[in-house]
């Protein structure tokens, strides 16, 4: 199923400052969205923890750090971030809830002349077969809300002791999609063949060309008779690219000179090893959306063609905004700025050099 046109092209990605409806409310109503995403979500809620769960704004230059978990911390030059946290402690039936309620408040008609109302990402994660759980559950609440609906499913945190972000692995990445199909069939099935979202999968960066090749073969696999149920297409509409980049590390000058540096940020391991993001990532994020965009593009598939790509990584003024669409990002997403900046980021990038 083809995803909506966002339109403008740019809206936020799953990050800590979509977290409550509170955050997701003044997203959706900012008319330079074009769409919003909510914080990636498990069933059940993820066990969050404030004194390990962190993450700061930081200078790429010196590596000065902001407060940890100041939302609008640092300033001007602190144009990195680092996160050691994983995801929302809100569970999908609370974000399903929120969209209700924000559906609850629009009017009959879509606002500011626009043709349909603004698409609304729910963003979760989990096992392959809690994924076919999420799924049923997100098309139920299209049944009841204005606004479309899109799953995102996020196979890319780095920040999970003990497991690898699934995208790296081409088994994994056949397991969901094989899950995915078999939930869209049957509830296709329940449904009568009317209830169907995109959907969509959130990778990390990929730094070798065997990942880029993975991935698209595998796309290309599900929409194949290999994969059954073989009467249906491939599940996949479209890529949010990037998450942030793992392994990444921000030391603080300690008070002893004596016990040398110490980790900017407390995490579940106690390395404080966590999540790049913000400027340093965008160089990488701009290769990624380009290559992602080349290698759908040459694919023998017109369905994986017909694949957009969210293109995320260190987007906060309309020059990076320009970039991300120049290297073929059919939409792109901003979350460190939304968290130096506030929702006013958005306008911000609308409205330069306008």
């Amino acid at each position: 199923m083809p995803l909506p046109p966002i339109t403008p092209p740019l809206l936020n990605s799953a990050n800590p400052w979509c977290t409550t409806l509170e955050q997701l409310q003044e997203l959706y109503e900012s008319s330079h969205t074009g769409a919003i995403t909510t914080r990636t979500s498990l069933l059940g809620g993820f066990p969050h923890d404030p004194a390990h769960h962190q993450f700061t704004f930081f200078n790429p230059s010196t590596h000065a750090t902001s407060t940890p978990n100041k939302d609008l911390g640092g300033d001007a030059s602190t144009t990195g971030s680092l996160n050691t946290l994983g995801y929302s402690p809100i569970p999908l039936s609370e974000y399903l809830e929120y969209v209700k309620t924000i559906s609850e408040g629009l009017s009959d008609v879509p606002p500011n002349g626009r043709e349909s109302y603004k698409l609304v990402v729910v963003s979760v994660t989990g096992s392959a077969e809690e994924i076919a759980q999420c799924y049923s559950l997100i098309c139920t609440t299209q049944s009841n809300v204005k606004m479309p609906l899109a799953m995102e499913i996020n196979l890319s945190c780095p920040n999970i002791p003990g497991k690898t972000p699934p995208a790296y692995n081409t088994a994994a990445l056949r397991e969901y999609l094989l899950g995915l199909k078999v939930a869209i069939d049957v509830g296709l099935t329940k449904s009568g063949g009317v209830t169907q979202i995109p959907v969509g999968i959130k990778i990390p960066p990929y730094t070798y060309s065997e990942q880029f090749e993975g991935l698209i073969g595998v796309l290309v696999e599900s929409g194949q008779d290999s994969m059954k149920p073989v009467y249906l297409p491939s599940p996949i509409s479209f890529i949010t690219a990037v998450n942030t980049l793992g392994s990444s590390l921000l030391l603080s000058p300690s008070p002893s000179p004596e016990a040398g540096p110490k980790p900017a940020l407390n995490s579940a391991n106690g390395t404080g090893i966590g999540g790049l993001a913000g400027a340093p990532l965008h160089p990488l994020a701009l290769g990624n959306v380009a290559t992602l965009r080349r290698l759908l593009d040459q694919s023998a598939s017109e369905e994986v063609k017909g694949i957009v790509v969210i293109g995320v990584g260190g987007v906060e003024d309309k020059a990076g905004f320009e970039r991300m669409r120049s290297v073929g990002a059919g939409a792109v997403g901003v979350g460190t700025a939304l968290g130096r900046k506030g929702v006013a980021v958005f306008g911000e990038i609308v409205s330069e050099g306008t």
